[in-house]
């Protein structure tokens, strides 16, 4: 397997480029699946085949900045992306993060950091995926009653809620179908900002469920705006990282290559799952972060790396799976579409 390594100069060591492409597959299609950055399974992947963490931030953040871009043009061609949104998100969220990495500085003083944002990780971690998972039971509980007859109220969302504050500016989301005080999106971009400095991921994992039940985005627009900001948050992130000298552009662009194929995959995949399908996997991906984080927490790092690292291949496999049965269908309906078509134009 010699043959397939190549020097890393920033990192100062040797590695697979095959490894490398296969995590950048791997976060490619989770990704434009999900609309997550995918630090959660680049940053302890390179770190546990011997990427110094420092280094293992800085070049996720350089890949994931440019994988996002790729999923972003892909999902705005779909219509998937409010763009007027996603800018409105950047203003609170680039406070949010400023705020949180002053938080973190203040623990690190006390000799807290550690201990306390991984506690608060695993904590917030559950409580979201418990929330996606629960809101996924309800729906399909509502929809059996309806295809029993029965009369079902959903009733009213805390997105809805919001939405009724009136504030000045109001303004109105396009693609989302949302019409809200502009205070909303900025606000939840500041505390989504906040959370996601404190506990050190792109924000992907907050922001898109945060997208979805405060803003009232639905889930393929919440998907597509939210890569919008991990572009953005990205491109920060790498540039901040590489003036530190901590990002190995040879070992981004590998996996960049195979980031671009992932995420054309991923995002198609989009195409072919109900919305709420969507958000039964998502439930899936955060309790196994949460996992993960629990283990590192345990201080069993190599369990917590394998786990993460799987289960995105897993998942990855899943969502595959899922786009080639959506294709395959969609084939089938067009060619009985077609045959329909002959013998109709054939009829007397």
């Amino acid at each position: 397997m010699d043959k397939f390594e190549v020097w890393l100069p920033i990192a100062g060591m040797p590695f697979n480029v095959l490894l490398l492409l296969l995590i950048g597959v791997t976060v490619g299609i989770c990704g434009g699946f999900f609309g997550i950055g995918g630090a959660w399974i680049v940053t302890p992947a390179l770190n546990i085949f011997g990427f110094p963490m420092p280094y293992a931030i800085g070049t996720d953040l350089a890949h994931m900045g440019g994988k996002s871009i790729v999923s972003t043009i892909r999902h705005g061609k779909f219509g998937n992306v409010d763009i007027r949104l996603g800018v409105s998100m950047i203003v609170g969220t680039t406070v949010g993060m400023e705020l949180g990495a002053n938080l973190v500085m203040a623990l690190e003083r006390a000799g807290l950091a550690e201990s306390v944002i991984r506690k608060a990780y695993v904590v917030f971690l559950f409580l979201i995926g418990s929330y996606v998972l629960y809101d996924y039971i309800s729906h399909q509980r509502r929809q059996k009653a309806v295809d029993k007859g029965t009369a079902v109220s959903a009733g009213e969302t805390l997105a809805h809620r919001l939405q009724r504050f009136r504030i000045p500016p109001m303004i109105h989301f396009k693609e989302s179908g949302v019409t809200c005080s502009l205070w909303l999106p900025v606000g939840v971009g500041l505390v989504t900002g906040v959370v996601a400095s404190v506990l050190g991921v792109g924000g992907g994992f907050i922001r898109m469920p945060a997208l979805i039940y405060l803003v009232g985005c639905p889930t393929l627009v919440a998907v597509g705006t939210d890569l919008f900001e991990v572009m953005i948050t990205g491109a920060y992130g790498a540039f901040t990282y590489g003036m530190k000298g901590r990002v190995d552009l040879v070992a981004a662009m590998w996996m960049l290559m195979g980031a671009a194929a992932g995420a054309q995959l991923g995002t198609v995949a989009v195409k072919y799952v109900r919305g709420y399908s969507i958000r039964l996997l998502f439930a899936t991906t955060i309790f196994i972060a949460c996992a993960s984080v629990l283990l590192k927490q345990l201080e069993m790092q190599l369990a917590s790396s394998i786990t993460i690292l799987a289960a995105g291949i897993v998942i990855s496999g899943v969502i595959l799976v899922l786009l080639v049965r959506g294709m395959w269908r969609e084939r089938a309906a067009r060619k009985r579409a077609n045959q329909a078509r002959i013998l109709g134009e054939g009829a007397p």
